[in-house]
Parts: C-alpha cells; structure tokens; sequence
C-alpha cells in the first residue's frame, strides 16, 4: 500500500480515536471563572463594555505581522536561489537593505519602545 494513501487512512482514524479517548476519559467541570471570556488580562466589569487600553499594544502587533510576512516573502527566495542568479540575489539584497532601513527607523521612532507601566 502506497505511503501517502495509509497516511490518508491511517491519520484521520488515529485522530478521531484520540479524540473520542479525550472526549471520553477527560474530567469535565466547568464553572463561572473557567467558562468566562478572558480578554488580555482584564477583568470584565458588569454594564462596562471598554475599559483603557494602550494602543501600543496594537501598534507592536501590527509591526510584527509586516515584518513577519516580509520574512515569510524571502522563503520562496531561499528555496530557488540557486535559479536565480546574481540579479535574484542583489533584489534580495535590496529588500533585506530596505527591511533593516525600516526596522532601524521604527526602533528610532519608538515604536518598538516597551515601556513599563505602574
């Protein structure tokens, strides 16, 4: 039997097994405080539906997903770069020169700054 074929078979029963195992033999007891919505460490309130909360947070965050796939970009690059040739490898070059110029600008700004809050 072909490798790929088994696996198709084998895994999805492996997993649905596992899985009625867990549903089966796993304690359950929820209560409030587990059941309850947590949202980044604050408590909810009753009647409040916002509360503060810094935008630096989001600000990191959005950095990181832009700067997370200009990285996941290069992978293709990585994978073929011995087709490319020279001229793949200086357009390489440029965008990493490009990410380290934006890296370097935001870290200047202080948009990466991590302050510390009392």
């Amino acid at each position: 039997m072909n490798n790929i074929l088994m696996m198709f078979i084998f895994v999805p029963i492996l997993s649905f097994a596992l899985l009625g195992l867990n549903f089966l033999l796993a304690p359950s007891n929820p209560y409030e405080a587990k059941v309850s919505a947590y949202e980044c460490g604050f408590i909810a309130i009753e009647g409040q539906t916002r509360s503060t909360f810094q935008i630096h947070f989001y600000v990191v965050a959005m950095l990181f997903l832009v700067f997370d796939l200009e990285i996941l970009l290069l992978f293709p690059l990585a994978v073929t770069l011995y087709q490319v040739s020279t001229y793949g490898f200086v357009i390489a070059l440029v965008f990493f020169l490009v990410l380290t110029i934006g890296f370097v600008l935001e870290i200047g700004s202080g948009a990466i700054k991590i302050t510390e809050q009392k």
